[in-house]
């Protein structure tokens, strides 16, 4: 059904948007969408960030398990 909709269509649906809810509250609700996605990216990028670093770490305290008297035996 949704397949056969085209442009004459969404421009149509775009219209009746328009008409009922008014250029001011369209505009409004567009902001709000916006900050919401710039959170959502930041969010991400924030806990990429925090995976990245927890990742290091468990890397660094990995590297070197060897006692320290058996590494002068090496």
């Amino acid at each position: 059904m949704l397949n056969n909709i085209g442009l004459p269509g969404l421009l149509l649906i775009a219209v009746v948007v328009l008409v009922l809810f008014g250029r001011g509250k369209i505009s409004s609700l567009m902001g709000e969408v916006g900050k919401g996605i710039t959170s959502f990216k930041k969010g991400v990028n924030e806990g990429t960030k925090e995976l990245e670093e927890e990742a290091a770490e468990v890397a660094d305290a990995a590297k070197d398990v060897t006692p320290a008297d058996d590494k002068d035996k090496v």
